[in-house]
C-alpha cells in the first residue's frame, strides 16, 4: 500500500522554504560564515560567491550577534531578476563559505530535505495557537513544538525515516505506538540497575503480569528458560530495519528472540528516540536507540555508556538533593534509574568501534508527573522558544496569563532556570546540557518555579579532577576556568537565552536592555547569596570564546563531536561580547532583599 505524502505541496513548500531560508541566514550570519552588508535603507544584502546571486532582508541585530531576519522581506535574485527561495539552493551556492565538503554535502542537502518535509508535515496539520498551549497539557505541549533546536539549521533530519514511519513515529504526528519487546540472553547482555531498584520491581512497575506471562511462554515455546534472559524493549522501527536484518544471526541462534509488543502505548518525545508511557504516565520513559540519522549523529545508544547510566544519575541526583540552594530553586534531576545492552553481536567482537554497536540499548528514566504537586503542570523549555502557524509566542502568552509584569516573570524564570546552572557549575564544576528539550519546567499560575533536568547519563560532566566512584568517574572532563564558563555562556547565554531575548524583544515584549539587565542581577545575586564559593570562573567577563553548532555540523554532518572528547572537538569563531559583562554593568546588580 503507497504511503502518501499529502503534505508536500507548493504552497507548503514556499512558506518551509522561507522560514528554513530565514534562519540560514540568521544562523550561518551569527557564525560568521557570511557576512551581510548593511544597505542605506537600513536592509541587509548578501552577495554570494559566484557573484550573480544575491539575497536582501530586513533584520533586527541584537545582544549576542544575534540576528532576527524579518522572513517576508526576504528577496533574492540571480542576474537582477526575481527567484524562488530555496534552501538546498542556498547551501550550494554558499557552500565556498560554509567549509562542507563535497563528499559530505549530499548528505547534509539531504538532513535539509527532510527538515523541509518536516516543516511542510507541521504546517500542514496545523497546531495549537500560543494561547491554547498556555493551557494545554504535557504531552499536547511536546507534540506542537515546531523548530527542533533552535541553533541547528538542518535540525530535523530523521534520515531513514520514510513517509509512513513519519507519520506513525514523529513526535509532531502525536500518534501512540506501542513498543516491541525482545528476550536478550543474560551471557549476551547487562542490565544495570540504580540504587534502591531490583529487577523484579523495575519489570513489575513497566509490565503488568499478563504481558511477563506472555513473554515468557514465547520462550518455553520455543524450548527456552525464560530465567536466562533479560527483558529489552526497542523501538519498532529498530526492530522492523535494523534489528531483524542486522542481528539476523544473533536471533537466529536466540540469543535475541522477539517475545512480543507492550500493552501500553507510548508517544515520542522531540528527542525522537524518547517515549513517554501515555497508557500509564506515571511509568517510567522509555529511551531506545534509534539508528536514524540526525542532526550530525547517528541516534544509536551505547550499552557501554549504559552499563554505568544508573551510578552517573544517582550520584548527581544525591549531589542536587543535598545542596541547599538547588532545591531551593525547585531544581530537580529525572534519574535513568535501570538501563540495558545487547553487546552478544558480531560488531562487538570487531576490532574497531563503530555505530553498530550503538543498535541495542535502553533505558528507564523517571516519569516528573509523580512529583508534581496539584498545581503545577508541566512544560518543556524549548516552548518558550515556540511561535504557532500565526506567529504567536507561547512566552509571550504565558507572560499575559500570569498576570504579573514582564520583567517580574522573566525574574523568576531565570531564578528557575539559571540560578541553578549557574551554581551547580560555580559550587560544583558540574556542567548539564540544559538546552529547550533537555529540560522540563514546571509551571504555578503560568509562571515558572522549578526545573526537572534530564538527560543525564550521556551529557552531564564534571569539568575538574576529582575522585569519583569508579562507575561516575566517565563524566570526568577537566577543562581550564575559561572553557568552564561556557557550559552557561554557550549552552545557556547563546543557545537558549538570546533567542528567549530575542523573542521577548522584537514582540514588544520585553525590552532586550532589559531581559540582560535581568540576567546580570540573577548572577550577581547568586554571586552575593554565596560569598565564598572559590571557583575562578568569571560569568561577568567581558567576552567569550563564540563556540559555534553549525559550523560543527558542516565539518561532519556524520558525527558532530567525539562524545568521549567533546572539548577538542569544539569549533570557535572570534570571540562574543558578554551582554552581563563587567563593562557593561560595572557595579553587582542585586536586589534590594538580597543587599538588606
Amino acid at each position: 500500500m503507497i504511503a502518501h505524502a499529502d503534505h508536500l505541496t507548493p504552497d507548503l513548500l514556499a512558506r518551509a522554504q522561507r522560514h528554513l531560508v530565514a534562519k540560514a541566514l540568521a544562523e550561518f550570519s551569527h557564525e560568521h560564515l557570511i557576512t551581510p552588508e548593511p544597505l542605506d535603507d537600513g536592509s541587509w544584502l548578501l552577495a554570494v560567491p559566484s557573484g550573480d546571486v544575491e539575497y536582501r532582508f530586513r533584520a533586527v541585530r541584537a545582544e549576542l550577534e544575534h540576528w532576527i531576519v524579518d522572513e517576508e522581506s526576504i528577496r533574492r535574485t540571480v542576474d537582477g531578476d526575481a527567484a524562488a527561495l530555496d534552501a538546498q539552493q542556498l547551501i550550494l551556492e554558499l557552500q565556498p563559505l560554509l567549509g562542507l565538503s563535497d563528499a559530505l554535502l549530499p548528505l547534509y542537502l539531504e538532513e535539509i530535505a527532510s527538515t523541509l518535509a518536516g516543516s511542510m508535515f507541521k504546517l500542514a496539520h496545523g497546531g495549537p495557537s500560543a494561547d491554547a498551549l498556555v493551557e494545554a497539557d504535557f504531552q499536547t505541549i511536546e507534540a506542537a513544538m515546531t523548530e527542533g533546536h533552535p541553533g541547528f539549521v538542518a535540525n530535523n533530519g530523521r534520515i531513514g525515516f520514510g513517509v509512513s514511519d513519519h507519520a506513525a513515529f514523529a513526535p509532531e504526528a502525536g500518534r501512540p505506538f506501542r513498543l516491541v519487546w525482545l528476550a536478550a540472553r543474560r551471557s549476551a547482555s547487562h542490565l544495570a540497575l540504580g540504587a534502591g531498584l531490583d529487577e523484579e520491581s523495575l519489570l513489575t512497575g513497566e509490565l503488568s503480569l499478563s504481558e511477563r506471562d506472555g513473554f515468557a511462554s514465547r520462550l518455553h515455546d520455543l524450548g527456552e528458560d525464560p530465567a536466562e534472559f533479560h527483558l529489552l524493549p526497542v523501538h519498532p522501527w529498530q526492530w522492523e530495519n535494523r534489528i531483524a536484518i542486522t542481528f539476523a544471526p544473533d536471533l537466529a541462534r536466540r540469543d535475541l528472540v522477539l517475545i512480543g509488543e507492550s500493552d501500553d502505548e507510548y508517544r515520542a518525545q522531540q528527542s525522537v528516540r524518547t517515549m513517554f508511557n501515555i497508557s500509564h504516565p506515571h511509568r517510567h520513559y522509555v529511551k531506545t536507540a534509534l539508528a536514524v540519522q540526525n542532526m550530525g549523529f547517528l541516534r544509536g545508544l551505547s550499552p557501554a555508556y549504559m552499563r554505568v547510566t544508573p551510578a552517573i544519575n544517582d550520584w548527581v541526583a544525591e549531589l542536587a538533593a543535598g545542596d541547599l540552594t538547588l532545591r531551593d530553586s525547585g531544581f530537580r534531576v529525572l534519574r535513568e534509574r535501570a538501563s540495558i545492552g545487547y553487546t552478544g553481536d558480531v560488531y562487538h567482537r570487531a576490532k574497531e568501534p563503530s555505530a553498530h554497536r550503538k543498535m541495542l540499548a535502553a533505558l528507564w528514566r523517571e516519569s516528573p508527573l509523580p512529583l508534581l504537586t496539584r498545581s503545577q503542570r508541566l512544560a518543556t523549555l524549548a516552548s518558550l522558544l515556540h511561535r504557532d502557524a500565526d506567529g504567536g509566542s507561547v512566552v509571550g502568552a504565558l507572560v499575559r496569563a500570569s498576570g504579573i509584569p514582564a520583567s517580574e516573570w522573566v525574574r523568576r524564570c531565570l531564578r528557575a532556570y539559571l540560578r541553578p546552572v549557574v551554581h551547580a557549575l560555580l559550587a560544583h564544576d558540574l556542567a548539564f546540557m540544559p538546552h529547550g528539550e533537555n529540560l522540563i519546567l514546571v509551571l504555578e499560575e503560568h509562571v515558572p518555579t522549578g526545573v526537572f533536568m534530564k538527560d543525564i547519563g550521556e551529557e552531564v560532566a564534571l569539568l575538574s579532577a576529582r575522585a569519583l566512584p569508579a562507575d561516575v568517574q566517565r563524566i570526568v572532563a577537566p577543562v581550564d576556568d575559561e572553557e568552564k564558563a561556557l557550559a552557561v555562556f554557550t549552552d545557556v547565554f547563546d543557545g537558549v537565552l538570546r533567542h528567549l531575548s530575542g523573542i521577548l524583544h522584537i514582540d514588544g515584549v520585553l525590552p532586550e536592555t532589559e531581559f540582560w539587565r535581568l540576567v546580570t542581577e540573577t548572577v550577581d545575586e547568586h554571586a552575593a547569596d554565596h560569598p565564598d564559593l572559590e571557583s575562578r570562573v568569571d560569568l561577568r567577563a567581558d567576552s567569550f570564546a563564540h563556540s559555534c553548532l553549525n559550523r560543527l555540523q558542516l565539518r561532519n554532518t556524520l558525527q558532530m563531536v567525539d562524545l568521549a572528547d567533546q572539548s577538542s572537538s569544539l569549533m570557535y569563531a572570534g570571540r562574543l561580547e558578554n551582554p552581563i559583562g563587567r563593562s557593561r554593568h560595572p557595579r553587582p546588580i542585586v536586589p534590594e532583599s538580597v543587599a538588606g
